[in-house]
């Protein structure tokens, strides 16, 4: 599946579970693990094994490897690592708590010469 589609699906996934507030970071070239970050929540930690179990289905039908799935017993924080494409899934509070945002934005703009502090 060319990347693109494949962002395009695993975004139409999370949707069909009502993932909230999705925000999509391209890391292409700025990290060494992947090339595009989605983080999202639901609004609870059944809904957001509900989110995960749906990605992780739909992936596998459709010939996507996961290669890691972390996080949803507690579900508070669920990573979903599809290779070029990581998915992470919060409770809202959990994630202003990380502030995850504000990293993946440093991450998202930073020059390759570099370090994130």
């Amino acid at each position: 599946m060319q990347d693109n589609i494949k962002l395009e699906a695993i975004l139409e996934w999370l949707s069909d579970k009502k993932a909230e507030n999705v925000r999509v970071y391209e890391v292409q070239g700025k990290t060494d693990y992947t090339d595009v970050i989605v983080v999202c929540e639901g609004n609870a930690d059944l809904h957001n094994k509900a989110i995960a179990n749906h990605l992780v289905d739909m992936a596998k039908e459709n010939h996507l490897k996961v290669l890691s799935k972390e996080g949803v017993d507690t579900a508070q924080w669920i990573l979903i690592d599809i290779g070029d494409i990581v998915v992470h899934i919060f409770l809202p509070q959990t994630r202003d708590y990380y502030k995850i945002d504000e990293l993946f934005d440093k991450v998202r703009n930073r020059k390759p010469e570099e370090d994130i502090q």
